[in-house]
């Protein structure tokens, strides 16, 4: 009687770590991901021992995904491997990344191609530890439990007897480790955390206000050692005439023009660089050497 079995890794990965920097690198990736992109696809580098991922680094892979196909930049992602080994070699392929909630219908066919990436730096690299088989790591950006949703999977082989059928992601428990120097930044970054990101607008009107704020400190100083009730120092004085030996002297008039023409030069290169990125992603789709998994 055939029965449906699963076969388990030649050398099963246990557990994995994930080092901060890897998530802060991947949802920079998607905040920074192209307009028509749904998901970003990347590499993921660290180490392994005794069955244990530890992901230690990452980089993101252009990839176009419509609904029968993927397609990868190969060169792109084995050019970055090389630049990577030759900076910290001990950093290897581990697995793979995608942002999104669980495993999506193409997760397997980019799985099946860092399988084989992995077998070739295997052959390269000499190293036994890229034995293990790649992990595949999911990031929900999209917070739909109100919360960034990490897991790690593997791959588990489906059988029918002795003929394979198919591979099944298997969920593998996951810490989010730290060391004392990234545990003391990941503290500082969370008591900034804003409800919402201010816009250009915004942000140049903080911008003011704390410029408005330090001129008037600067005029509470000066008029304190006026009359006497702080002590002069010179490095400050001279750090004051400098400052306001630089500021020219011209009309309010002439000012905003100046400063109108500036604004119409800045809005005239926004411009500019939006054709060029919108050439530049032409380009890449026309000539970039793709492989069709």
């Amino acid at each position: 009687m055939a029965v449906l079995q699963f076969f388990p890794p030649s050398s099963p990965i246990v557990s994995a770590r994930l080092h901060p920097v890897v998530l802060f690198n991947i949802c920079d990736c998607y905040v920074r991901r192209p307009d028509q992109a749904d998901r970003v696809i990347g590499t993921l580098l660290g180490s392994v021992s005794d069955g244990v991922v530890e992901i230690k680094n990452s980089y993101a892979v252009p990839h176009n995904e419509s609904a029968d196909q993927v397609a990868l930049d190969v060169e792109y992602h084995r050019n970055m491997y090389m630049s990577h080994l030759k900076v910290n070699p001990k950093e290897v392929l581990v697995g793979w990344f995608s942002t999104g909630f669980g495993v999506s219908g193409g997760s397997s066919l980019i799985h099946d191609f860092y399988v084989k990436e992995l077998k070739d730096s295997v052959k390269d690299l000499k190293d036994a530890q890229n034995s293990v088989p790649p992990l595949h790591l999911t990031v929900d950006t999209g917070f739909r439990n109100g919360e960034a949703s990490i897991k790690a999977y593997v791959s588990v082989n489906l059988s029918l007897g002795d003929r394979p059928l198919a591979a099944q992601f298997q969920e593998i428990p996951l810490d989010l480790r730290m060391i004392e120097a990234e545990r003391v930044g990941f503290d500082i970054l969370k008591t900034t955390v804003v409800d919402k990101l201010p816009n250009d607008l915004e942000g140049m009107e903080a911008s003011m206000e704390r410029l408005y704020a330090l001129i008037d400190d600067i005029y509470k100083y000066v008029d304190d050692v006026v009359e006497g009730r702080a002590a002069p120092d010179n490095d400050i004085g001279r750090f004051l005439a400098d400052t306001l030996a630089l500021v020219p002297k011209i009309s309010p008039a002439a000012f905003d023009k100046v400063f109108n023409d500036r604004i119409q030069d800045n809005l005239a290169l926004v411009y500019l660089s939006s054709l060029i990125r919108a050439q530049l992603g032409i380009a890449e789709k026309l000539n970039t050497a793709a492989q069709i998994l």
